[in-house]
């Protein structure tokens, strides 16, 4: 059987969401999917803490450093450091419209200028061994999408990029907010299926309002590869499932397991300085949907955040949901002796 790409499903770049804690949690629930950074500016990566803005986890590889910059230059040493500290992959933010960083002339409005998106990633991808990808927008504003959209491609293959993961809706870089950009603009899925039909030599991954594995799978018979983004951080079980469904590999991973699996890693950085509710707030919705997922909610949000807390914070919580779910099941096997 031909092995999967980790590619073929993704977790998006997600700011103030996908840091190391988080990437390490999904980590757990599956061991194929391609894991993404927040987004990282040239700057910071130049100028600040790397430690803090680049380090992570051996154990989240495959994982992919996303730079938000719009100088040629600056981007390749960002790339060329990126690298150094071991990412499997380089990507050029070309979709996010928020106010700030437009005003850094990078992210979605960099849809308005194709040519320089193309010089970025021709000096990324001189710069590093490891795949430059880009990933952006059908268009902005009043762009028609078509044109947008296959003219930033065009532009960024013939710099020797193959690698693109479209967001299949437009953002509005005035008038609607980073929120209202996720929801509002509608999608166009069969575009992004159109360009990987008529670019087929080209890696097309597909982005935007992907809510399940059931929808991913509709969409692998089109495109390379789905990235998943709310979807994967409200209701991370469903990685849980994802190795075996999408990629044909490995058992399912429940959220009893995946706590398992992620209390070591949570000792660890304990130790380390970090507060539980830096790693525990990723974890909310792991039982999403199942009996006792509120009383796991409550108990890491309001016991968490106590000073000093630690593993047994949630332990309580695991032990609270394991319960309800114990009575549960004792409800169903009386029912069924009194039928």
């Amino acid at each position: 059987m031909q092995r999967l790409p980790p590619h073929t499903l993704s977790v998006a770049p997600m700011m103030d969401w996908t840091d190391r804690h988080c990437r390490v949690l999904h980590r757990t629930l599956s061991g194929r999917a391609l894991l993404y950074t927040e987004m990282v500016t040239t700057g910071a990566v130049l100028n600040g803490d790397r430690e803090k803005l680049l380090g992570f986890d051996p154990v989240e590889h495959p994982v992919a450093l996303q730079l938000g910059g719009s100088e040629p230059a600056d981007l390749a040493e960002a790339a060329r450091i990126g690298e150094a500290w071991g990412y499997d992959e380089i990507n050029l933010n070309v979709g996010c419209p928020s106010d700030r960083v437009q005003s850094g002339r990078f992210g979605a409005c960099l849809m308005r200028e194709p040519e320089l998106v193309a010089e970025c990633m021709a000096a990324i991808a001189e710069a590093v061994r490891v795949p430059a990808t880009v990933k952006c927008r059908i268009g902005v504003d009043d762009q028609n999408p078509e044109e947008s959209l296959f003219g930033l491609v065009d532009l960024c293959a013939r710099a020797g990029v193959s690698h693109f993961v479209v967001h299949a809706r437009k953002a509005w870089l005035k008038g609607l907010s980073p929120k209202e950009n996720r929801d509002i603009p509608p999608l166009d899925y069969p575009l992004v299926w159109r360009l990987k039909a008529e670019r087929p030599e080209l890696t097309i991954v597909i982005n935007g309002g992907v809510a399940s594995l059931d929808e991913a799978e509709d969409h692998l018979r089109h495109v390379d590869g789905v990235m998943l983004g709310r979807a994967a951080y409200h209701t991370p079980g469903l990685l849980g499932e994802a190795d075996r469904r999408i990629f044909g590999d490995g058992q399912d991973v429940d959220g009893f397991e995946a706590v398992r699996r992620y209390i070591p890693y949570v000792e660890r950085q304990l130790s380390a300085g970090v507060h539980l509710a830096a790693m525990t707030r990723h974890m909310l919705g792991l039982f999403h949907g199942m009996p006792g997922a509120r009383a796991w909610r409550r108990i890491l949000t309001v016991e968490g955040v106590k000073a000093g807390a630690g593993v047994e914070v949630i332990e309580r919580a695991l032990a609270e949901i394991s319960g309800l779910q114990e009575q549960r099941l004792a409800r169903g096997l009386e029912a069924g002796e009194a039928a």
